[in-house]
């Protein structure tokens, strides 16, 4: 959320980011947008986090690769996996106060502004493909 000088962007605080989702992608998006000034809102159908890997499976769950490849790259994966690791995440990182659990997307239209020659423009500055 910091520019260079240590000012808060905001310009960028104000902007929503939608993301769908509160898997472990949407959790490590939600993240991402936030360490980049950003206001992210998550929005999540059901009443928890983490998916196929919540609490509610993981003790049934029997994975056949190393844990290490699994785990994020910036908090490692517990001792004991009886903790709930993508919400211990989702708590360190502050994410939980972004996702609006219950919030079944529906649907989802694109709107864009086009250039000076008819390109279409996300916001980033850069075009995207036809």
């Amino acid at each position: 959320m910091a520019k260079n000088n240590g000012e808060i962007d905001a310009e960028k605080s104000k902007k929503h980011i939608a993301i769908v989702s509160a898997r472990i992608s949407g959790v490590v998006a939600c993240k991402h947008a936030r360490e980049h000034g950003f206001n992210p809102i998550v929005f999540e159908s059901s009443n928890g986090i983490g998916g196929v890997w919540s609490n509610s499976t993981i003790e049934s769950t029997k994975l056949q690769t190393p844990k290490d490849f699994y785990q994020f790259s910036d908090i490692a994966w517990p001792e004991s996996v009886t903790e709930d690791y993508i919400e211990s995440y989702a708590l360190q990182f502050n994410i939980l106060p972004h996702i609006q659990f219950n919030s079944k997307v529906l649907t989802i239209d694109y709107y864009a502004c086009e250039d000076d020659e008819g390109r279409l423009w996300g916001g980033t500055g850069q075009t995207f493909s036809p």
